[in-house]
């Protein structure tokens, strides 16, 4: 049984750090690609961050470049979402995901397991 797990949020200045995880466990880690995404109050579930296990690659929203950095580490089957110089628009739930496709898609409906979320509140 596939099961993502988030942790890490939590309530920072703006200008703060923070850095979420997402335990995974129940499909071969290295094989998929993950995806962070962020659900601000009475808006969307927008696409964070992807980052591909098959090639390496990664993406990033334009609104999180230069300050977001997604990593893996695969003997723990965690990927990360470093967080740095946080702004009060990225107040939202962070979610992990992963598709049966195991690309890096864009909408989230594409996606077929995700994690219960972590709060993320930044403050002004």
């Amino acid at each position: 049984e596939v099961s993502l797990v988030e942790s890490g949020g939590g309530l920072v200045q703006a200008g703060g750090s923070l850095r979420l995880s997402c335990a995974a466990s129940g499909f071969t880690f290295d094989d998929y690609a993950i995806t962070w995404f962020r659900q601000a109050p009475g808006k969307e579930r927008d696409r964070v961050s992807c980052i591909s296990q098959s090639n390496g690659s990664t993406y990033y929203a334009n609104s999180v470049k230069g300050r977001f950095t997604i990593s893996t580490d695969n003997a723990k089957n965690t990927v990360y979402l470093q967080m740095n110089s946080l702004k009060p628009e990225d107040t939202g739930v962070y979610y992990c995901a992963v598709t049966r496709a195991r690309t890096c898609r864009y909408h989230y409906t594409s996606y077929d397991y995700w994690g219960q979320g972590t709060q993320v509140t930044v403050s002004s």
